[in-house]
């Protein structure tokens, strides 16, 4: 087998899978994200700490996003809509994925680069029409992929990324959502 190095370090990957097998209590994670309204439709979103592996665990860092609507909006643009973070998680996680599971069949990556579109009928959220759905009608993934391999090793490459992806998941299958006032 080729030794591919994409930056994935799949050993320990594949050491996790096999310790939570035997441990599936450890699995279960819980990722926090936290919103403070600015003005407007402006928010502040910051994520820090999530639990997992039995404990509270925190990112190096705390990472902040911010979220807003654009003008055509009557929305001071501060930050990317919050529909568009779901393409921002689809891409992030499938890239990933196609990184990681390149590195674990051999096959060395030069680029990898993808465009994510989402059809939206915004008449839903105005409320102007109770027929049409609020979220996204469809979204297509385009992936420009450079590799030591066939177009058929690629395609199986996406294939795999698809079938872990836990945002591609989220996104096509029912999750149960709780929203509740504290």
């Amino acid at each position: 087998m080729t030794t591919a190095t994409n930056g994935v370090n799949v050993q320990a990957l594949l050491d996790a899978r096999e310790v939570l097998k035997g441990a599936p209590e450890a699995a279960q994670f819980t990722w926090r994200a936290s919103a403070k309204w600015q003005s407007g439709v402006h928010s502040t979103i910051k994520v820090q700490s999530f639990f997992g592996l039995g404990e509270e665990q925190n990112h190096k860092e705390e990472w902040v996003f911010e979220a807003d609507h654009p003008e055509v909006f009557a929305a001071e643009d501060n930050g990317i809509t919050p529909i568009e973070y779901l393409l921002v998680g689809l891409a992030s996680c499938l890239t990933g994925g196609i990184a990681s599971v390149a590195e674990n069949r051999g096959i060395q990556l030069r680029s990898v680069e993808s465009t994510v579109e989402g059809g939206h009928d915004i008449r839903g959220i105005l409320g102007a029409d109770s027929d049409v759905r609020n979220g996204y009608n469809d979204i297509k993934v385009t992936f420009n992929i450079d590799a030591d391999a066939s177009r058929q090793e690629i395609e199986a490459l996406v294939a795999q990324s698809q079938k872990r992806s836990a945002v591609f998941d989220a996104l096509t299958n029912p999750t149960n959502v709780t929203v509740e006032v504290a």
